[in-house]
């Protein structure tokens, strides 16, 4: 008998942590030869020429930038230092904090567990975390002392309206309204970036009684529903978050640089984040926030800011994106659920070049034909210190650049790159 409830324990395991095996097997990512993928090499000796020139112009202090092909990797470059300070040039595989890069990655795993039946989009999210049902909307603010009084929501904030950002939930420290800010600071609110014993479902008890800023599901206000939904994760699929992103989705994609709190052989790797003093970078310190915290043994898994990763990792996430949901012959998710993901969610509420889908921001008709964006249908995002990424279903190209920047800095490669990698297709 104790062998069975063995077995039968270790084949539970198994099943909570391996993929479904795909009739489509793609490949992992491998460079391979511009020309072959369509994409011209001189005008990626531009982008080249453009990066290196925003390096020497003392704009940034070290950048990573890949592109990627039809599943090839066509540009992978290292630029300046990952540490000005102490003369540490910066590597290929070096590690970035990507904050709000974490998002889209949390999104893929509450479809994830969607897909397996657990829950309904439009289920409200007290189903799950009881602490959310009476939820109250802001109705007047004390300057004085922080204190405030709500009027009751109408609708329930439900799982959709958290992963795109129209539950009315607030953002802390980056909240575009000053009162919120404070709010959330006077509850004790742990945003991201922490390396204190925190755990992520205190935190989001905290959270759901705090004020909304408007009717759930009635306009779109960037803030921390991913990391409520870090801890439904939790609740749903019975592991700890940090865990089920690393067996459901790290391992399987390869991703083995992408962590919430870097094993200590992997710390070395992490680039500081900078700021520019006079003509000298320096590196950024804040009372904020613990910048080191990805050095930390912390215990607070941010589903919306959490992660670090590399421009290699995180390519392969967006790769089994433009697979339809597969890499290496492992199905995250199916093909209809990543155009469900990849579509506009949030109907008229943006108006725009942009539609948001599920945890993406997607370029529309309008946008495409602007120009500089790519086709209709790329999906990108970014990150708090300074990460851009986007892909082209279309074109099955991928871009991606990695800073760590903090401060007013004179940076215009964000757009210049994403404008220049479209510029050379040549096919």
């Amino acid at each position: 008998m104790k062998q069975l409830a063995t077995e039968i324990l270790l084949i539970f395991s198994l099943c909570l942590s391996a993929q479904t095996n795909s009739i489509q097997i793609s490949p992992t990512l491998t460079e391979g030869a511009p020309s072959a993928q369509g994409m011209s090499q001189e005008r990626l000796d531009k982008i080249d020429l453009m990066l290196s020139s925003e390096i020497s112009k003392g704009n940034l202090p070290g950048a990573v930038a890949l592109i990627a092909r039809n599943g090839k990797i066509v540009f992978h470059k290292a630029y300046g230092m990952a540490n000005t300070e102490k003369g540490e040039e910066m590597e290929k595989d070096a590690i970035f904090r990507i904050a709000s890069q974490t998002k889209a990655i949390t999104a893929t795993a509450v479809m994830m567990l969607w897909e397996e039946g657990k829950f309904k989009l439009d289920d409200p999210i007290s189903k799950y975390i009881p602490q959310f049902e009476a939820a109250q909307i802001l109705d007047t603010f004390n300057e004085a002392d922080s204190t405030y009084t709500t009027k009751p929501a109408e609708n329930q904030i439900t799982i959709r309206d958290l992963i795109t950002h129209t539950s009315g939930i607030g953002y802390g420290m980056i909240d575009g309204d000053a009162r919120f800010r404070k709010i959330y600071a006077k509850a004790g609110i742990i945003d991201a970036f922490t390396s204190k014993k925190v755990l992520i479902g205190d935190n989001i008890k905290m959270l759901a009684a705090l004020p909304l800023h408007h009717e759930p599901g009635e306009a779109w206000t960037y803030c921390e529903g991913l990391d409520v939904l870090g801890y439904f994760i939790e609740i749903v699929s019975g592991m700890p978050f940090n865990e089920f992103l690393r067996t459901r989705i790290f391992e399987p994609l390869q991703m083995n640089d992408t962590y919430f709190y870097l094993p200590k052989e992997k710390a070395d790797g992490l680039v500081a984040v900078q700021y520019k003093d006079g003509n000298k970078w320096k590196r950024f310190e804040t009372p904020i926030f613990d910048i080191d915290y990805p050095r930390s043994a912390g215990t607070f898994f941010s589903g919306g800011a959490g992660l670090s990763s590399t421009a290699r990792d995180y390519a392969n996430f967006l790769q089994m994106y433009l697979n339809g949901g597969e890499l290496n012959g492992k199905r995250l998710l199916s093909r209809t659920t990543v155009y469900s993901i990849l579509s506009n969610q949030i109907g008229t509420i943006w108006d725009g070049g942009k539609d948001y889908g599920l945890a993406f921001e997607i370029v529309n008709k309008k946008g495409a034909m602007a120009g500089g964006e790519g086709s209709e249908g790329t999906f990108s995002w970014g990150g708090y210190f300074n990460t851009q990424y986007f892909a082209d279903p279309k074109e099955n190209i991928i871009g991606i650049i990695m800073k760590q920047t903090q401060g007013p800095v004179n940076d215009d490669t964000g757009w210049k790159f994403r404008q220049m990698v479209f510029t050379a297709i040549d096919d």
